[in-house]
């Protein structure tokens, strides 16, 4: 998977999302949340009567399934990227901030350039963002 800026700044949310889809994929196998139903012509009587059939909506489950897979591999592929930066600092800057949810003013502070809390995000990250030319 190619690395973006929009998978990037996207990470975070997805983390926050796949314990949700979980849950719910969870609550649709263990709840009634998976039913669903539907109407068919009964036609035994001779005239067509609707009638309701209540199942397991698998369609749903499998395309909530594949959404959580999806995120999962996005996720791993943003992972292994950041775990693969060979620059120790700027490793640590991406990690902090992506996978730890630090704030710039915090990875400032932690990386001894609290006089300037901007320094980590334009020089670090952007600079290196810029140097693999990723937009």
């Amino acid at each position: 998977m190619r690395m973006t800026r929009k998978l990037l700044e996207g990470y975070r949310k997805l983390k926050k999302e796949i314990p949700l889809l979980e849950l719910e994929l969870q609550e649709m196998v263990q709840g009634d949340n998976g039913f669903g139903n539907s109407v068919v012509l009964d036609y035994r009587t001779g005239e067509p009567r609707p009638q309701s059939v209540v199942g397991f909506d698998w369609k749903l489950y499998e395309r909530r399934k594949q959404v959580l897979e999806g995120k999962r591999e996005q996720v791993t592929a943003v992972e292994e990227w950041i775990n693969a930066i060979e620059h120790g600092q700027t490793r640590c800057v991406f990690r902090m901030f992506y996978i730890d949810g630090m704030t710039w003013d915090r990875i400032a502070m932690k990386t001894g350039y609290s006089g300037s809390p901007d320094y980590p995000r334009l020089y670090i990250r952007d600079g290196y963002l810029k140097k693999c030319r990723i937009k």
